[in-house]
């Protein structure tokens, strides 16, 4: 039975820590915050600025940094082995170990371990200093590497969330940290099928329900809402993404590229910056769209909210990439419904757990350019097919992926691993 002793005191690591494409990460922690728990910040590499928010710019600023150059590092890392030479010897034991002998990984990275473990002593100079008694990592590779060491050398439990490429082509030690971890926090009930079969195919014994616990990447749902109208004029299609081979662009661009003389008028933006920007602006032309599809690189967050209030239709055509690479249930989705904004996505098993086709969006066989470009069609012709479906898009939203339900969910997996209750 869980105690009612003080909550404890978590420390959150990602890669960059606030970083401008995983709002995710920085609205769980501040969600955490606003409910009373006390959270720090481990920021791998330093975290983006001027992401429009005054409370964000706060974030990056108090957030400890991991990589701080190699002579400051070194000099942190000896003054915590000289303070604490067990912890020491068992933190870089445990790196050796599974830098030698740990699952997927393999050359570079391997070595990669060791300097991440170093990075780790001085960073828990850092965490002593916040009192850290939980230490919770956003990304099932690097940062929750770093997270499983920074417990090893704080003598406390840790956690992760697991999502899309840090899962598959990525993937770092990902069967030693679900057997180490206090807990793995699923962003789908796919997620906690696929760990439980990667443990069962590996021989290892799976893991109780209380390990892996559906703690969706969630949106406020006050914050994401309907607009009383929208603005007169062509109908406005959105999308928001990296520009790499999973989101599926260049599949967009073919459908619209598709779409009948006697259409509706429309226009589409793109926002997102990546390595395929070059490509898909020159498809873009090549398909003669360039008076329909605007790119506009990466932008705000607040952009990103502005523009769904403004828009009529958002698509997602979302593929597995040739490397594997694919979505879990990207938050750009959510926000977009949340908006009161149809969507069409592609049907990947996570999505399917968020976007229920004909019932809170259209889901389209990926790879199938004729399938999405009727999807369009449909939406762009029926008025009653895209009101209908934006009711029942924010209804989903609101009914299982809203911010601050799931950062209840988190919030009970800590105190749970601590014999508290939250």
């Amino acid at each position: 039975m869980p105690t009612t002793r003080t909550l404890p005191k978590v420390m959150y690591v990602a890669a960059m820590l606030p970083k401008r494409s995983e709002t995710f990460v920085y609205r769980e922690l501040l969600g955490l915050r606003a409910a009373g728990w006390d959270v720090s910040a481990l920021s791998i590499r330093p975290p983006e600025r001027d992401l429009g928010s005054a409370t964000l710019e706060q974030l990056a600023a108090e957030a400890e940094v991991l990589y701080r150059g190699v002579g400051t590092m070194l000099a942190a890392a000896a003054a915590e082995a000289t303070r604490h030479p067990r912890s020491t010897l068992r933190t870089l034991g445990l790196a050796g170990k599974l830098a030698l002998g740990g699952d997927d990984i393999s050359g570079l990275r391997r070595a990669k371990l060791v300097w991440q473990a170093l990075g780790v002593l001085g960073a828990a100079q850092k965490a002593r200093k916040h009192e850290v008694e939980h230490v919770h990592a956003h990304m099932a590779h690097v940062p929750a590497s770093v997270a499983m060491l920074l417990a090893s050398q704080l003598g406390v439990p840790f956690s992760f969330t697991g999502h899309a490429v840090d899962i598959f082509s990525q993937r770092t030690l990902l069967k030693t940290k679900l057997k180490r971890a206090a807990f793995c926090a699923c962003i789908s009930q796919w997620h906690q099928r696929f760990y439980q079969e990667l443990l069962r195919d590996s021989g290892a014994r799976e893991l109780d329900e209380h390990r892996l616990p559906v703690v969706r990447c969630g949106v406020d749902v006050s914050e994401f809402s309907p607009p009383a109208s929208r603005p007169p004029g062509p109908i406005r299609i959105v999308t928001v993404g990296r520009l790499i081979e999973k989101k599926g662009f260049d599949l967009l661009l073919h459908a619209l590229a598709k779409q009948p003389a006697d259409m509706p008028a429309f226009q589409c933006t793109i926002m997102g910056g990546g390595e395929e920007a070059q490509a898909l602006e020159s498809l873009r032309d090549a398909l003669k769209l360039q008076d329909r599809v605007e790119f506009t690189g990466a932008v705000p967050n607040h952009e990103v909210r502005e523009r769904l209030q403004a828009a009529d239709l958002f698509v997602l055509p979302c593929r597995i990439a040739k490397s594997g690479d694919r979505d879990g249930i990207p938050v750009v989705l959510m926000e977009a419904m949340a908006s009161g904004v149809p969507v069409i996505a592609g049907d990947i098993p996570s999505i399917r757990e968020l976007v229920r086709h004909e019932g809170s969006g259209l889901l389209v066989a990926p790879e199938s350019v004729t399938e999405l470009s009727t999807a369009i069609t449909r939406m762009l012709r029926d008025d009653e097919t895209r009101d209908r479906l934006a009711r029942g898009g924010r209804d989903r939203v609101v009914e299982e992926f809203d911010l601050a339900l799931n950062v209840g969910r988190i919030g009970e997996s800590i105190a749970r691993a601590h014999g508290v209750a939250p």
